[in-house]
């Protein structure tokens, strides 16, 4: 496999419409001090993780929930034995040797491989992911959360197990009537190649099959993750800014430069790209590609830079 060494700089924009894309511990749609919605990177990222889990079930993900056979929760030794077995033993003097081999044993994970990993187990070893995902913040210009009673179809007796309630347990779920998050990325291949290089002989560099793998999840994960919370959640625009190798350009967050106006116009988004344009001018030597995916059914672009390739999610 050909090894990628190319910088990336880009986002992922989520849209929500009655829907509860990330949830605090409460149930509610995560607020900043402002009251702006937000989501964490890990919500976008376990979206790709469980993409790629599903849809190309040879690769190996290690951070991803597994359940031993009594349906609980494993812990991280018991995950890498799960694909590796037992760990290496550590002789005295050649703790080294097994903690490059267990450093080797991970890169194989393509979620380690693009995330990175601080893996606090049977050995310490910290690998800092190539993939770097911001927090993704609401740039539409309302943020209009609402709960609503629900209620289940059996009685709780957790109170008085000998007690008969006359009525069922209710219960409360909230959603963000419409939301546009977007998640600014970039993508530094030197991070991981020193940790690489160090694990030695047969250990796994990031990879342009890794790349495209990552890139179909980032177009499609959310979209493709449907449970009841987040039923209402879609893939809504991907851009995708790749340098060439060896280019010092460097972009500012992307949750800056991208617009989205406040109104619909013929039942479209509309999405101004001209702050982009501007950043962008004068850096064309660097640039190898700028990509955008979306649907043109909902959204429209404009002030798109020169030279943008626009291609369906």
């Amino acid at each position: 496999m050909t090894e990628f060494v190319k910088r990336v700089f880009g986002c992922a924009v989520i849209k929500a419409i009655n829907a509860n894309y990330n949830a605090d511990f409460s149930g509610q749609p995560r607020t900043l001090p402002n009251g702006v919605v937000y989501a964490t990177d890990k919500t976008l990222k376990y979206s790709c993780k469980n993409y790629i889990r599903t849809v190309y079930p040879l690769e190996k993900v290690f951070y991803f929930k597994s359940l031993n056979e009594n349906m609980n929760p494993i812990s991280l030794n018991e995950c890498y034995k799960k694909y590796f077995g037992d760990f290496p033993k550590k002789e005295k003097g050649k703790e080294t040797i097994a903690k490059k081999e267990v450093t080797k044993n991970l890169l194989s994970c393509i979620d380690i491989r693009l995330f990175g990993a601080t893996f606090a187990g049977e050995t310490n070893i910290s690998l800092h992911g190539p993939v770097q995902v911001n927090h993704g913040v609401n740039i539409w210009s309302e943020n209009n959360i609402y709960s609503e009673q629900i209620t289940s179809p059996f009685s709780n007796k957790a109170d008085d197990p000998e007690a008969e309630k006359g009525m069922t347990t209710i219960g409360r779920q909230s959603r963000l009537e419409e939301g546009h998050y977007l998640h600014h990325f970039s993508i530094n291949p030197q991070n991981l190649r020193d940790m690489v290089a160090l694990a030695g002989e047969g250990a796994q560099s990031l990879s342009d099959e890794d790349i495209n793998k990552l890139k179909e999840a980032m177009r499609r994960g959310v979209t493709w993750y449907d449970s009841a919370s987040k039923s209402g959640c879609e893939n809504e625009m991907l851009v995708w800014i790749q340098l060439k190798e060896g280019s010092k350009a460097v972009l500012p967050n992307l949750t800056s430069l991208i617009e989205l106006s406040a109104q619909k116009e013929h039942g479209k988004y509309v999405y101004d790209l001209v702050k982009l344009s501007t950043k962008l001018s004068g850096l064309e030597e660097g640039i190898e590609t700028i990509e955008i995916y979306y649907d043109p059914e909902s959204v429209s672009l404009k002030n798109v830079p020169v030279g943008t390739k626009e291609m369906e999610l």
